[in-house]
């Protein structure tokens, strides 16, 4: 389902334009040659499936430096991209504040051992929040910070007698 933003106001009679997205694209960029790593770890951590891969039109396989890779991975029903960070990269992350990526699941302890596993650091210990559930934090070989959680048990409504 595509959502609309209306930018701007009318202004001196020019008319507001209207967008529609339709999808919302993460992409986690490393640097240069990790992409593959990258998409390995993803793999073995969270179970990511394979959606698509897209090597880089300019990039050749006899230069020097390897091909810059964008790998689209889906992780339960969510669909993130990977890709090289190379000095000639158009998009740079500079001066972001950062960047935090939550996962949910039934097993919470089962998913952070195959991240550390696979290569994550976990950070700090599981805790237990009322609404959160269970969470656990750890950081992958790329710097990513990942918060994995195990939802709280609902409890029942208060009943109106």
């Amino acid at each position: 389902m595509a959502t609309e933003v209306k930018n701007g106001a009318e202004k001196n009679g020019a008319a507001a334009t209207t967008v529609a997205f339709s999808a919302f694209k993460l992409q986690l960029q490393v640097l240069a040659p990790k992409a593959a790593d990258a998409v390995q770890f993803y793999k073995s951590a969270f179970g990511a499936e394979e959606v698509s891969r897209d090597m880089h039109p300019k990039r050749k396989a006899e230069q020097d430096s390897p091909l810059v890779l964008s790998v689209d991975l889906k992780v339960g029903g969510f669909v993130f991209s990977v890709a090289d960070l190379t000095g000639d990269s158009e998009v740079k992350n500079e001066g972001a504040a950062g960047v935090v990526f939550c996962l949910e699941t039934d097993n919470l302890d089962g998913a952070l051992a195959a991240a550390v596993s696979a290569g994550a650091v976990a950070e700090g210990e599981v805790t237990e929040d009322e609404v959160a559930g269970r969470v656990g934090k750890l950081k992958d070989p790329f710097g990513y910070t990942w918060v994995i959680s195990s939802p709280a048990a609902k409890k029942p409504a208060d009943v109106a007698a």
